[in-house]
């Protein structure tokens, strides 16, 4: 009778810790998600702030014309950032003729990286 009871004990202390363990388990699990999550919003924020200052440097602050090596980098950072709208908005940006296009293209695209980032 008491090696019955102790066995029982035993397994309703082993069953608890069990629930226990596995709430722990899928919790952990969750926060691992929320943390990549976050790690993958930084990258592209990071990433999108990278192409905003080299746009900024060499074409906006620059004083000649964009260098062929410049627009090479410019180009590969922005397919670097594997995001549609922004490689469509760079791609009307670089292809206007005209002074008012290329500032209505330059807004767009501006716009478009500033809420590209994400809080």
């Amino acid at each position: 009778m008491q090696i019955n009871k102790i066995t029982k004990i035993t397994i309703i202390v082993l069953a608890f810790t069990t629930i226990f363990f596995a709430y722990l388990y899928f919790s952990s699990c969750v926060k691992f998600r929320n943390a990549e999550k976050i790690i993958a919003s930084q990258q592209v924020n990071e990433k999108v702030l990278s192409f905003s200052q080299l746009f900024f440097d060499k074409v906006l602050q620059g004083t000649k014309e964009v260098s062929f090596d410049d627009r090479l980098r410019l180009e590969n950072a922005v397919r670097a950032l594997n995001d549609k709208e922004i490689f469509d908005s760079w791609t009307k940006f670089t292809g206007a003729k005209d002074q008012t296009q290329i500032q209505k293209n330059f807004y767009s695209l501006f716009q478009l990286l500033l809420k590209k980032i994400t809080p």
